[in-house]
């Protein structure tokens, strides 16, 4: 009879919270995997929060929450996971903007072709209704129009930190002479050389991409009968949650529709435990471990011979020190690896981290990884690819987290050795990540709960926090008008004044010169 009732009041609870809470729609068609986990992370909050969140993705969870239902997508496009070699990422570390915005925008923007998407346009749930739309931030802007579309409130994620060509859109103040862009790789404080760079970075990256995803529009009205432009779409957008956090970050403005909610993806801490033969080389690395991958994507086996032998030759010298080195494809690796080093094709990446006897990182800078070491204590040894990882990298050298290896073309056997060595014995690395990690976690509540919040406040008061910036036209925005009609008012006071003292010079030099002459006639005379 106990366990009835038991049975019933949460059955009674938990239709309540169903009731109570509201019905948020999440839209994720891009298959990459680093992106997901923050995805992921935020809705399986909001279902444990009460709310229903249906979620449209590639990647399949593996212990969904009764809240959560589940969309899959077909994956029509190819997925990163496992498959990007040593010379895709020399492409993805290029700054032309074509192959990112055809890749991760216009063709996920095609995916709307596929039923499940077409049916949400075409046949939104009606009982209840959607309180919300979700997507993520970054090339396929097409997905915000189902904000204008289902006629609800819109919340961008960025999975990076704050990425400067959405900056305009959103009305976030630019701020080049000390927030470095997130390619360039430069620090906060930056040269006279570096700020010019930067600036230049900023600005081309932004009129690219202005370009690029305005290819866009076209898909967003086949598919909603909406003629607007990305920038029209933009001025939806309610709220932006960003991966970052000052400590990693440093200090940067944002209006009040930019929140900050880095290592959001480590508040569930739902991970996998590790697989027996990991756990046994990890309990028994009584000389510590090196935890070495290039993330969900990167195929490390792609890279040169000469490379490959370089990191064999460098991890034999730290032996009885092991290494745990994700390789996707065992196959294709290199023969003669050293007897200290495990490969798998993947690994439980925060259950590494948290074991006792790793000690350092071998990353390639990724936010999602990079932030996972912070968190959990471990320093790391840098060689960054593309993208985002050159600026990440270059923040925690500067706090003194990490060693740099710069890019991976220069990088030497003579470096990454010294730089292993460097930080298996010096202990200030060890300390100061102890001190950095406490620093990221000190808030004053739970970043989940942070999330949840605000996104529930724009559910409420919808479009409250926008910017008004992002309704002006740039001169306006930067003062162009103000300034220039100053600047014409001086040049015009300027004139003005200068005209005054010719008249007054030659009043009073004309009148001189008239009793000169007359007196000089009278001598005449």
């Amino acid at each position: 009879m106990r366990i009835l009732v038991s049975f019933c009041l949460a059955f009674i609870i938990s239709q309540s919270s169903l009731i109570d809470g509201y019905r948020i729609l999440g839209l994720f068609p891009l298959a990459g995997k680093s992106h997901w986990v923050m995805m992921e992370a935020l809705m399986v909050g909001l279902a444990e929060r009460g709310h229903q969140v249906d979620v449209l993705t590639q990647f399949k969870i593996k212990n969904p929450h009764p809240n959560y239902n589940e969309i899959l997508l077909k994956n029509e496009v190819g997925s990163p996971v496992n498959n990007v070699t040593a010379h895709d990422t020399k492409r993805f570390s290029s700054l032309n903007m074509e192959h990112l915005t055809y890749i991760a925008g216009y063709k996920i923007c095609m995916l709307m072709e596929q039923p499940p998407i077409k049916s949400i346009i075409t046949n939104p749930p009606k009982d209840p209704p959607y309180d919300l739309v979700i997507i993520e931030l970054f090339a396929a802007h097409c997905y915000l129009a189902f904000g204008r579309h289902l006629k609800v409130p819109i919340v961008g994620v960025m999975s990076s930190p704050f990425h400067d060509w959405s900056s305009h859109w959103i009305g976030v103040p630019n701020e080049g002479a000390y927030v470095p862009n997130i390619f360039s790789g430069f620090s906060q404080k930056m040269s006279f050389v570096e700020r010019l760079t930067n600036t230049f970075m900023i600005h081309f990256l932004q009129l690219q991409i202005d370009y690029h995803v305005n290819k866009q529009n076209e898909i967003t009205k086949q598919y909603f009968g909406i003629d607007a432009t990305t920038s029209d779409l933009f001025q939806d957008l309610s709220l932006v949650l960003v991966n970052s956090h000052h400590s990693l970050h440093g200090i940067r403005s944002f209006p009040h529709s930019v929140i900050e909610v880095g290592g959001l993806h480590l508040s569930n801490n739902n991970t996998d435990p590790l697989q027996p033969e990991v756990q046994k080389w990890l309990d028994d690395s009584k000389d510590g471990c090196i935890y070495f991958t290039f993330g969900s994507m990167v195929r490390i086996e792609t890279f040169p011979k000469e490379m490959i032998e370089m990191f064999y030759k460098s991890f034999e010298k730290i032996a009885p020190t092991r290494v745990l080195m994700k390789v996707a494809k065992k196959e294709e690796l290199l023969p003669g690896l050293p007897k200290n080093v495990m490969t798998q094709s993947w690994f439980s990446q925060i259950p590494v981290l948290k074991h006792k006897n790793t000690r350092a990182f071998i990353t390639h800078g990724g936010l999602m990884g990079t932030t996972e070491s912070i968190f959990y204590g471990i320093p790391m040894i840098g060689i960054p690819l593309f993208g985002d990882q050159s600026v990440n990298i270059q923040n925690y050298v500067n706090r003194k987290v990490a060693i740099s290896l710069g890019s991976i073309y220069e990088l030497t056997e003579e470096k990454l050795t010294n730089a292993l060595k460097t930080i298996l014995n010096d202990p200030s690395y060890m300390t100061n990540i102890k001190k950095l990690s406490e620093t990221f976690k000190d808030r004053p509540e739970p970043v989940m709960n942070k999330a949840t919040y605000w996104v529930e406040y724009v559910i409420k008061h919808k479009n409250l926090l926008q910017s008004p910036a992002i309704f002006l036209p740039w001169w306006q925005r930067y003062l162009f008008d103000v300034y220039g009609t100053i600047i014409l008012v001086l040049i015009l006071v300027t004139l003005l004044v200068i005209y005054l003292i010719k008249l007054i010079v030659k009043f009073v030099f004309g009148k001189n010169r008239q009793k000169v002459e007359k007196n000089l006639k009278k001598k005449k005379n």
